[in-house]
């Protein structure tokens, strides 16, 4: 059963509502109108062996969920789901009786911290990486090897480079031998000191991963000591591979939204971090999750860049700090009963198909 099917069928829909920024009291002009509900596989799909757990249009801004899926995502405190279950009455588009089975107050409990409070977690984490992508970018063109090499000169050191181009030598006319003992340093020869023999160059080409060695007659003495910061390296091309993929991913429209305000956070993303970190302790203080913002005058602001970064950082450790005070105080169990949410599925499965 796919979308078009679902919403021919319409005796199969046990919930449907208009979610995401309009339920939340947060949307703007030219916000998307999302919407979530719930399902009822039909009997005999049930029994058979393709379950459907969720179905969505081609633009996944409506998004169904089987009410088995829903009830296993809720015992789990997943905050869609339980935004979905708590969505304001004005933008409930359908409720089926069995429904009112399904009890906020029995799924609340102190997973929410994990679930709500987490979830910023990761996305503050995302924003500090978008703020160093931002204010930090990185060349297209990639660093080698060599860039990470340094050589021993008057007691300190220089980029290879650097001696290399004051010695008029290129790589290629140089070659190392490893030095026991010494993890990433090697000696370095040029090639005018060998009679016979070729040395391999310091890197076997633009795209190596690593300097490669030579063979040198014993006796020659070295040019200079040179070291490979290797682990620098690994996380530079790290760091690298990531930004390339954020570059081909972001979404362009929405990454010059956040060049726009000239705070180098994605505005949209942080408004949502502080409202789940809201949500959060209300769930803890007074054990309702409250979907229509009272809060939204602040998290607009958030939205329309009026903060600085590092203060929305430092507002950020501050929630987080009363979010775990209010969960070591509040009196919400541990987790859901899972027992009883097993029993209320089944009860609700088979009301549906007796009905």
């Amino acid at each position: 059963m796919d979308y078009k099917e679902l919403k021919l069928r319409k005796e199969l829909i046990l919930l449907d509502c208009v979610s995401g920024s309009t339920a939340y009291n947060l949307n703007v002009a030219g916000s998307d109108v999302d919407k979530k509900g719930i399902f009822m596989m039909p009997q005999k799909q049930l029994y058979g062996f393709e379950r459907q757990e969720q179905i969505a249009n081609a633009t996944n801004d409506e998004v169904y969920f089987e009410i088995g899926r829903f009830l296993d995502l809720l015992v789990k405190n997943n905050p869609n789901i339980l935004e979905l279950l708590n969505t304001p009455a004005g933008h409930v588009l359908y409720r089926h009786p069995l429904m009112d089975l399904v009890k906020p107050a029995d799924f609340l409990s102190k997973l929410c911290m994990d679930t709500f409070a987490g979830y910023a977690q990761t996305q503050i984490k995302k924003a500090r990486g978008l703020n160093k992508k931002i204010n930090r970018p990185m060349d297209s063109e990639r660093k080698s090897v060599l860039d990470f090499c340094y050589v021993i000169h008057n007691s300190g050191s220089i980029p290879l480079k650097e001696w290399l181009g004051g010695n008029h030598y290129t790589q290629e006319q140089c070659g190392l031998v490893s030095l026991d003992h010494f993890r990433n340093v090697y000696l370095l020869y040029h090639q005018n000191q060998l009679t016979e023999g070729r040395l391999k160059g310091l890197i076997s080409g633009a795209g190596a991963d690593d300097v490669q060695l030579s063979q040198v007659p014993k006796g020659i003495e070295n040019l200079a000591v040179m070291n490979f910061n290797k682990d620098s390296y690994s996380i530079y091309c790290r760091e690298y591979k990531e930004y390339q993929a954020w570059e081909d991913k972001r979404n362009d429209l929405r990454y010059q939204s956040t060049l726009s305000h000239g705070k180098s956070y994605d505005a949209k993303n942080m408004m949502h971090t502080f409202r789940l970190l809201n949500m959060a302790e209300e769930i803890a203080v007074s054990q309702q999750v409250i979907v229509q913002r009272n809060d939204r005058d602040f998290l607009l602001r958030i939205r329309n860049g009026e903060f600085e970064f590092d203060e929305l950082m430092k507002m950020v450790e501050g929630k987080m700090e009363s979010v775990k005070a209010a969960y070591e105080t509040s009196t919400l169990p541990e987790r859901p009963d899972m027992d009883k949410t097993e029993l209320l599925l089944v009860q609700i499965r088979e009301a549906f198909y007796k009905g």
